[in-house]
């Protein structure tokens, strides 16, 4: 399985744990909630899905509506599938979202993880971000040992597009630091025998963000290493 590939089946299994779904809704839910899959096409998402059934994890279910499925009949069309998480899928899952090894913190998986980290146990998110975060501090002192190489080897605009690369990731990487600290928070609120019911209901083991934050993850940054 290629990572790419990988990362879809993860996402298709996080969104369906959610609901059952059919192709058109699983694929616009993908473009529109996940950033990563905006440039995918059905071509690649059925293959996916017809995996994902051959394994046992999801099944395949005629649409709900009795009149979509006449209707697609009289009009000489295929009812809607939908496709529906099993018991296997959602077990499957759930060992997916406790990997935390090398993979979940690079720049397309990263992503897919961070959107499913409301159903991620927080000892699991923690370990993942804070990888998340050593992997940019390589980046950047990589990225900042280069442009020492190179800077007079540079013009101005090559010189600045590689400024530009160094920000992004020193603003995702205070990102991260911000995301760590309140899931240390939330953590250390929830072990404390003096912390009220109604703090544990707001950052329990599976919600330790305050509700004011935006936690949409950045754009992964552009790596423009020489």
């Amino acid at each position: 399985m290629s990572r790419r590939s990988g990362i879809l089946e993860f996402a298709v299994l996080g969104l369906l744990r959610e609901s059952p779904m059919h192709g058109y809704e699983l694929r616009k839910r993908l473009n529109t909630s996940l950033g990563v899959f905006r440039a995918f096409s059905y071509g690649t998402l059925y293959p996916c899905l017809k995996t994902l059934v051959a394994h046992g994890w999801l099944i395949e279910e005629p649409g709900s509506a009795p009149e979509d499925a006449l209707a697609a009949s009289l009009a000489g069309r295929r009812a809607k599938i939908v496709y529906r998480l099993t018991a296997d899928g959602k077990e499957h899952f759930e060992e997916l979202l406790s990997h935390t090894g090398p993979d979940s913190w690079e720049d397309e998986h990263f992503a897919a993880r961070f959107a499913f980290f409301g159903q991620t146990e927080r000892e699991v998110r923690m370990r993942v971000l804070e990888g998340r975060r050593s992997r940019l501090e390589e980046r950047l002192e990589k990225m900042r040992a280069s442009l020492v190489r190179t800077r007079e080897r540079l013009d101005d605009y090559t010189l600045e597009l590689q400024r530009h690369g160094m920000e992004s990731v020193e603003r995702e990487v205070r990102w991260l630091n911000e995301l760590i600290e309140s899931e240390r928070a939330g953590r250390d609120q929830r072990r404390s025998p003096h912390a009220g019911a109604a703090q544990q209901d707001t950052q329990g083991e599976t919600g330790g963000l305050p509700r004011h934050r935006d936690t949409t993850p950045p754009d992964p940054p552009e790596d423009t290493e020489k």
